[in-house]
């Protein structure tokens, strides 16, 4: 570590700038489509206390996957599977560095899978956010709702974007992130109503498209 004439100062401006880098760190590049020619499992596991993972939030992920094959139309089918051969995998972890989930690409009997971690724990997120969250139960479903379809959506192979209207939208690029989950946190008026209403863009939906399109050619 450099010499710095406040050593505290330092420490507290080089933690700064690690949260501004990893806080919602993804791969930029378009991933590659997952391999549909044969079965697409998944395994939701379950959180410890510590991460204040819900017992109710593995059915937040489980309708982030009916979303996205419900936005294949087709190309893909999810089902439940092992978890030691579950090319999709997802786990509920503790908080790091405000991070909301991440996405891993890994390599399962040869196929490219992916393991996604989303980290439930709102109150170590934006403070608005958090403040949102612990005011509002559903708020809180929503923002891990809505984390895990992002990071499912890399997992398929989507890239970021630009456009604020996207699930895709890397918060990288700034704008109102409470807006960004509160506008779809006023169109559920139920816990429920999340299981219906996807929460995609055209532009997400165009992107899946073009992903298992190329898929699907011989």
């Amino acid at each position: 570590m450099p010499n710095h004439p406040d050593g505290r100062a330092w420490v507290v401006l080089a933690a700064a700038s690690l949260l501004s880098q990893t806080a919602h760190a993804q791969p930029t590049q378009a991933l590659e489509p997952l391999d549909t020619s044969g079965r697409i499992t998944y395994f939701i596991g379950e959180g410890t206390r510590r991460s204040r993972y819900q017992i109710s939030d593995g059915e937040l992920a489980l309708w982030a996957l009916e979303a996205w094959e419900r936005g294949a139309a087709g190309a893909f089918r999810l089902e439940p599977g092992p978890e030691a051969n579950a090319l999709l995998r997802v786990y509920f972890v503790p908080a790091s560095y405000g991070q909301y989930g991440e996405m891993r690409a890994t390599l399962v009997d040869g196929r490219r899978g992916a393991t996604v971690f989303v980290r439930p724990d709102t109150d170590a997120l934006d403070a608005e956010v958090a403040t949102l969250a612990r005011d509002d139960p559903l708020w809180r479903d929503v923002v891990v709702y809505l984390t895990c379809l992002h990071e499912l959506g890399h997992a398929l192979g989507l890239r970021h974007t630009a456009d604020f209207e996207d699930i895709m939208y890397s918060f990288q690029f700034g704008g109102d992130i409470p807006a960004f989950f509160g506008r779809y946190r006023e169109q559920v008026a139920t816990r429920e109503n999340i299981a219906r209403l996807n929460g995609f863009s055209p532009g997400d939906l165009a992107q899946l498209a073009g992903l298992y399109a190329r898929e699907r050619e011989p």
